[in-house]
């Protein structure tokens, strides 16, 4: 395993890439969303790949469900509510912010304690009343916030210093190193540094849809093993804990306006999270999951190639139309879309 955060270009490993999306505008194709994808079948065999599924990638907030499990395990006391907002990237609103302090201060913190940088709300409507009320930048209503309230709270909870929580050596993230490695099933090679601060553990796409498909699979066997004399494991429980809070409290996976949280509400059953840098994990509630990197990094067109995937494998998601249609815009109007690109094209219209 590497802390490497800086590698030389000749050391980089080329990977091969599929054109996932394009930019039409006018007619004419403008941009091109080249990167790899993943889809794995309810037993987690893999049933389509594109691109370099294998290579290694910073999951970035992709991961988090990975790692709420694992303040789970470590003995953080959270609510669904909580857990799902640990598992978040939230949009900064003033529902995450009362939950984000809910957090800290069962622990006796506060937003002074928090080790992630003070940003803007993502939240357009919430960012211009701060504003206008002549406000700032607040740690409090930074996306990744409600990951480090929990960090602390574990912390805490095991008697672990709170001011080194960032660090890659302190305890709490050597454990949470083994439970991404346990969820995604691939050894953790690079440790970098998040846009957070936080320690980021690399995986690949089949791992990241991997961890997805186990989240939502222990779910199902948690509700399953329910009302029998038999229980499912210690893992199953948290891990299923995760997928259920998530999927019960779109609104701390995301925010009013968020993809994730959007989806998640109306396709009732779904597990989604977005991650920085065009990283996207998806897992129907049957256990088909889908990994996607594009290699640009933009995120806009992400969701809107995981939906038309589920689509063509016989998902009813009519009710995602609005986060299908991705309008390119010029001067007032609506000029072209955004589409799938050459490799998904024969799959989504066969």
């Amino acid at each position: 395993m590497s802390n490497n955060t800086h590698q030389s270009p000749v050391n980089e490993q080329a990977i091969s890439l599929s054109e996932l999306a394009v930019v039409r505008r006018s007619g004419l194709i403008e941009s091109r969303h080249y990167g790899s994808l993943v889809v794995l079948d309810v037993h987690g065999g893999e049933l389509l790949r594109r691109g370099d599924p294998d290579a290694e990638i910073f999951p970035r907030s992709s991961a988090k469900p990975a790692q709420a499990s694992g303040f789970l395990h470590l003995g953080a006391d959270l609510s669904r509510a909580e857990i799902a907002q640990s598992a978040g990237s939230h949009d900064g609103e003033d529902e995450h912010v009362r939950m984000v302090n809910q957090i800290l201060s069962r622990s006796g913190l506060n937003a002074g304690d928090l080790g992630c940088p003070a940003e803007w709300p993502e939240d357009e409507a919430t960012r211009n009343g701060i504003i206008k009320e002549g406000g700032g930048p607040d740690r409090m209503r930074m996306n990744c916030s409600g990951k480090h309230a929990a960090m602390l709270h574990t912390c805490v909870v095991n008697g672990w210093p709170i001011e080194s929580y960032l660090d890659p050596e302190h305890p709490l993230q050597t454990e949470l190193l083994l439970h991404v490695e346990r969820l995604t099933r691939v050894p953790v090679k690079t440790v970098g540094v998040d846009g957070c601060g936080a320690p980021l553990f690399s995986t690949t796409l089949i791992g990241l849809a991997r961890m997805a498909h186990e989240l939502v699979l222990a779910a199902d066997r948690d509700t399953l093993a329910s009302g029998s004399q038999f229980s499912t494991s210690v893992a199953d429980s948290y891990d299923a804990l995760v997928a259920n809070s998530m999927r019960e409290n779109p609104l701390y996976v995301g925010g009013t306006r968020s993809p994730d949280t959007l989806w998640m509400s109306k396709a009732q059953g779904f597990l989604v999270k977005g991650g920085a840098e065009g990283v996207m994990v998806a897992a129907a509630p049957d256990g088909v999951s889908l990994a996607i990197k594009i290699v640009d990094g933009s995120l806009r067109a992400a969701t809107l190639i995981a939906i038309d995937v589920f689509i063509s494998l016989g998902y009813n998601l009519e009710s995602l139309s609005s986060l299908t249609n991705v309008p390119v815009i010029g001067g007032e109007s609506e000029v072209g879309q955004i589409e799938p690109g050459e490799a998904l094209i024969s799959i989504i219209y066969p």
